[in-house]
């Protein structure tokens, strides 16, 4: 047993020091995979980075004393083959952090269908395709897996479609694996964070119709968090096995009132929606990229849109 074989009080917090420890990180050539993965090996952790964008990702192993194997997470093969690799240099896996994600700007019924595609099988199907690879060695060592999800997943705002059900679909993922493995020693956590300070987010702000939505939002719901944030909580969260980490710390409060949350986004959404619903439906927008960032760029279109009917 390597990381959870720990006997303990259930109603006690335990910190596992993560020193020694096997963590693979998935898209982690940038943003948020990339702080938590220089916030671990400054802790002792031997870090396996897996994603795209090959020289960041080597850049960053390289800053983090780790390794890195290029795999698109939706590549079952490439994926394995990543997997495979991980564990004859290391010698397992005892956590895994399944940060893989991109987003597309777009409403639903103007968006490219095949962005919109892309970013439910990158953002949740590279999830499960993640977890079930790495599965048999967390349950080797006793592991604890963290599935990235998002404010999005309890909150759903208007031109965030694809994205807030990708991230929805990771924490019902997440939720019945936890109970699904329990019994096997592996611990499941759920990660929810605001907009964070990254690429991805960044970029979006720059859209001409969405980049304004998002900035607009009211009060806490619109500002920015930085990275070192998510980095500091997820490394906690790691330590104690936790079952959720929020960044910003309001985060897990909202979820207790999420019922509510749909008629608060319609209120917000009247005023702001129609305009830019009508912009995207009938502008010229062809120009501007579906897939947000570098990261969405790197993972492309895999498929071509269907045909109008």
């Amino acid at each position: 047993m390597r990381y959870g074989d720990l006997q303990a009080n259930p109603f006690e917090e335990v910190t596992v020091d993560v020193a020694g420890k096997v963590v693979l990180i998935t898209g982690a050539a940038r943003g948020i995979g990339a702080e938590v993965a220089r916030r671990l090996a400054a802790k002792g952790a031997k870090v396996a980075l897996v994603g795209l964008e090959g020289d960041q990702l080597r850049e960053v192993a390289e800053q983090c004393g780790g390794r890195a194997w290029e795999a698109d997470v939706t590549d079952w093969q490439a994926l394995e083959t990543a997997v495979d690799g991980v564990v004859e240099h290391f010698g397992g896996i005892d956590v895994v952090v399944a940060n893989a994600g991109i987003a597309a700007t777009g409403f639903v019924r103007s968006i490219d269908p095949a962005a919109f595609e892309r970013v439910i099988e990158v953002n949740l199907l590279g999830v499960w395709r993640t977890v079930r690879a790495c599965l048999p060695h967390l349950i080797a060592g006793r592991g604890y897996c963290l599935v990235v999800s998002s404010l999005a997943a309890i909150v759903h705002i208007p031109g965030n479609a694809a994205y807030s059900a990708a991230k929805a679909g990771c924490e019902a993922f997440a939720d019945s694996l936890r109970a699904e493995v329990k019994h096997l020693g592996v611990d499941v956590g759920v990660a929810y964070f605001s907009w964070i300070s990254t690429d991805m987010v960044n970029s979006a702000d720059q859209h001409p119709v969405f980049g304004p939505l998002r900035s607009g939002m009211p009060g806490l719901a619109g500002k920015k968090y930085p990275v070192s944030d998510v980095g500091r909580g997820v490394v906690r969260a790691i330590e104690r096995r936790s079952k959720a980490v929020h960044v910003p710390g309001w985060v897990g409060a909202l979820k207790i009132f999420r019922a509510f949350t749909p008629r608060v986004v319609d209120q917000q959404a009247a005023g702001q929606v129609p305009a830019a619903d009508r912009e995207m439906a009938n502008g010229d927008r062809s120009e501007l990229p579906s897939l947000v960032g570098p990261g969405g760029q790197a993972a492309g279109l895999k498929k071509p849109a269907p045909k109008k009917r």
